[in-house]
């Protein structure tokens, strides 16, 4: 299996780790759970849940760092400013991580983009924000509405970044393109920690996908047994079950 590892300079970021994996196929970033370095994707059985799409040709895949020590899990920071530096992290992937993927695609090919956690409240937003870019989105035991985390007020940055309040007020031309050119794709598992005591991401995904439907945006909802925790071999199966189908 053809491996690469980049560090991107990133005048947003600075360097982030990617490491792409395959030598053709569909462009897909994968956008790990809280804090975690792009390594995980190997290192938690993600790449072996995978590999034979990869050896196939059929996707290419690029893990990248997530930024949340800097944004979202800043606890020295507000939830407007945590959405600022969050926008940082959006900007390094438009500016920085889109075109390296081109670059090793040879074609500015649709990227499909997924994650686990908070990596799939990431690759979602990065869908409704960016379809033109990422028109596909797989949410892996994902939080949509991320109010619960931080403290301070929530300003514009914030409502921009927060699916749940920009997606309910999505109306006219814009809600028409985001429905002629995104499809998200949720998962979510009914097992451990899951519920409203833990992640939260079983209540969150399904109160997201009616909202979703509210609005006529494409989408499909999976839900998984009591058998599938919020855990990486669960995403890792998840991953195995929709990736096939996205590719």
């Amino acid at each position: 299996m053809r491996r690469q590892h980049w560090v991107l300079p990133s005048l947003a970021t600075g360097p982030m780790n990617v490491l792409a994996y395959g030598h053709a196929g569909v462009p897909v970033v994968f956008i790990g759970a809280e804090q975690a370095p792009a390594w995980v994707f190997e290192q938690l059985g993600l790449l072996d849940a995978v590999a034979w799409l990869i050896d196939e040709g059929r996707v290419r895949i690029y893990a990248v760092d997530t930024y949340d020590d800097a944004s979202w899990r800043n606890d020295g920071l507000g939830r407007e400013d945590r959405a600022r530096a969050h926008q940082r992290f959006e900007d390094f992937v438009l500016a920085d991580l889109v075109p390296a993927v081109h670059r090793d695609c040879g074609w500015l090919a649709p990227i499909a983009v997924t994650g686990p956690s908070l990596g799939a409240y990431k690759a979602v937003d990065l869908c409704l924000r960016r379809p033109d870019v990422f028109p596909v989105a797989l949410g892996l035991s994902g939080v949509y509405d991320l109010d619960r985390i931080g403290w301070g007020d929530r300003g514009d940055t914030f409502y921009f970044h927060n699916p749940v309040d920009y997606v309910a007020n999505m109306s006219g031309p814009h809600l028409d393109w985001i429905r002629s050119t995104a499809r998200v794709v949720l998962a979510v598992g009914t097992g451990m920690w899951e519920d409203d005591s833990a992640s939260g991401a079983l209540n969150a995904t399904l109160r997201f996908a009616s909202l979703l439907a509210e609005k006529g945006i494409p989408h499909e909802l999976d839900v998984w047994g009591s058998d599938t925790p919020h855990d990486w071999p669960s995403w890792g199966r998840m991953l195995a079950k929709h990736l096939p189908r996205l590719a």
